[in-house]
C-alpha cells in the first residue's frame, strides 16, 4: 500500500483535471507507488492567503486518524469521516462543486488515503487490485471526499450531524441517493434516514427500489407542497465560514456541530416519512425479504 507523498503541501490548492492526469499514473491506480509531490505543486493555482480553511494539517490529522481508527474495516470510516471533513472544511456549495479543490486533495493532500479507502479487492472476474480513477477526480458521488463533503451537507439536519452517520453507514444509500435532485430537498433526506432508522428498508435492492419510485412520484408530486421546508438564513452560513479560524479542532469521539440553523420542520418529515413508506410498500423491489415489507 502507498504512503503518503515526499512532499505534503501545506495549504489546499486548486489542481485542474488536465494538469491531475497525468499523476493517475498506473503504479498509483494499483496501490503500488505515489509521486514525489514536488512536481505536483508546480501545476497548482494557489488558494487566497490568510484564509484557515485552506490548512492541510487538520485534513491529514482526520484521514490519519481515521486509517487507525478503522483498519479493520473500511468502509465504516465514512460515516466518521463525513461530518468531520464537514465541519473542518467550512465551504459555501459553490466552493464545494469546484471539482479542483477535492482533486488537490485527493492526488496532493491525503492520495494514501484515497488508495487505503477505495483498492478493490482481487475477484475471479478482476484479479488485479485497483483504484477506479474517478475516486481522485470525478463526479461529486463519487470521488472520495466531494461524496462525503456533500453527503454531509445534504443530510445533516441543521448543526445535527447525526442522521449523518446513519446515512454514510450504508454505501447504498450514499451512492444511489446522492444522485438525486430530490435529496436537497432536507425533508426529504431527512425521512429516508428515518426510514433506514426504523429498519422499514434494510437492504441494498430495497434502496434502489424506494429512490426509483420517489423519483417517479416526484414527476407528478411536488415535495414542496407535500411537505414545506423553511428557507435557509444564510447569514448564520456565512457566520460558521467565518469562525472557521478560531474554531477548534473537531473532535473524534463526539459529532462536531455544524451551522447554527434550524433544523427540518418535523411535520413535513413527519409526512414525507409516512408517504414513502407507502410507496416502498407496492415498489417494485427484487427478492424483497418480509424484513423490509412495512407493518
Amino acid at each position: 500500500m502507498i504512503t503518503r507523498p515526499n512532499h505534503v503541501p501545506e495549504r489546499l490548492a486548486h489542481l485542474p483535471t488536465s494538469a491531475a492526469d497525468p499523476f493517475l499514473t498506473e503504479e498509483l491506480l494499483r496501490g503500488e507507488q505515489v509521486h514525489g509531490g514536488i512536481d505536483l505543486a508546480k501545476v497548482v493555482d494557489p488558494l487566497p492567503e490568510g484564509d484557515a480553511r485552506w490548512s492541510v494539517e487538520p485534513i491529514r490529522g482526520l484521514v490519519e486518524d481515521a486509517m487507525f481508527e478503522f483498519r479493520e474495516e473500511r468502509t465504516r470510516a465514512d460515516a466518521w469521516l463525513a461530518p468531520r471533513l464537514h465541519a473542518t472544511l467550512r465551504l459555501t456549495r459553490r466552493e464545494a462543486a469546484d471539482k479542483r479543490l477535492w482533486n488537490h486533495i485527493a492526488l496532493a493532500v491525503a492520495p494514501d488515503y484515497v488508495a487505503w479507502r477505495h483498492l478493490s479487492e482481487p475477484t475471479a472476474k478482476r484479479p488485479e487490485r485497483r483504484i477506479a480513477p474517478e475516486r481522485f477526480r470525478g463526479a461529486a458521488d463519487r470521488q472520495c471526499f466531494s461524496r462525503l463533503w456533500w453527503a454531509a451537507e445534504l443530510f445533516r439536519n441543521g448543526a445535527d450531524y447525526e442522521p449523518v452517520e446513519t446515512a454514510c453507514g450504508n454505501q447504498d444509500l450514499i451512492h444511489t441517493v446522492l444522485r438525486m435532485e430530490l435529496i436537497d430537498h432536507r425533508p426529504t433526506a431527512q425521512a429516508l434516514v428515518r426510514l433506514l432508522r426504523n429498519e422499514q428498508v434494510a437492504t441494498g435492492r430495497g434502496i434502489f427500489g424506494l429512490s426509483v419510485a420517489i423519483n417517479a412520484a416526484g414527476a407528478t408530486l411536488v415535495y414542496d407542497v407535500l411537505a414545506p421546508d423553511e428557507p435557509r438564513d444564510p447569514a448564520r452560513l456565512r457566520d460558521w465560514i467565518a469562525e472557521a479560524g478560531s474554531a477548534p479542532p473537531v473532535e473524534r469521539h463526539a459529532l462536531p456541530k455544524g451551522p447554527d440553523e434550524d433544523p427540518a420542520p418535523e411535520e413535513s418529515v413527519a409526512a414525507l416519512t409516512d408517504y414513502f413508506a407507502d410507496l416502498f410498500e407496492t415498489a417494485p423491489v427484487r427478492g424483497r425479504s418480509s424484513a423490509e415489507r412495512p407493518a
